[in-house]
């Protein structure tokens, strides 16, 4: 099942998990016009390529460890630790240990529901 725009119950169980990239997966969880929440899976060695977007975006790590190089500066974080990335800011990681990584994001990402 794929969730949709201001549906208020969402139940994971139910939600399907979308190939994304090499070892990456991700689940839309919920989101409005304004944010989104998304679930991302990585197996170890995963990349979550370099890029930017027009959204800011607080990254919360449920599980695993990644290093991230956000604006140019590298970190290795751990679950419980958390990143913000202003929007246009560079950022990418590497997933050094299978692992979850929440995202929120504002404004939601069209392009990830269209």
């Amino acid at each position: 099942m794929k969730t949709q725009k201001n549906q208020i119950w969402n139940y994971n169980h139910d939600i399907d998990l979308e190939k994304c990239g090499e070892g990456v997966e991700r689940k839309i969880l919920a989101y409005t016009d304004e944010m989104m929440c998304v679930e991302n899976h990585f197996k170890k060695g995963a990349v979550g390529a370099f890029h930017s977007h027009p959204h800011t975006q607080i990254t919360y790590v449920v599980s695993g460890q990644f290093e991230f190089e956000i604006n140019g500066e590298k970190k290795i974080v751990n679950a419980g630790d958390s990143m913000l990335k202003k929007d246009g800011i560079v950022h990418g990681c590497v997933c050094l240990q299978e692992g979850i990584l929440l995202d929120i994001f504002t404004p939601m990402r069209d392009e990830f529901v269209s």
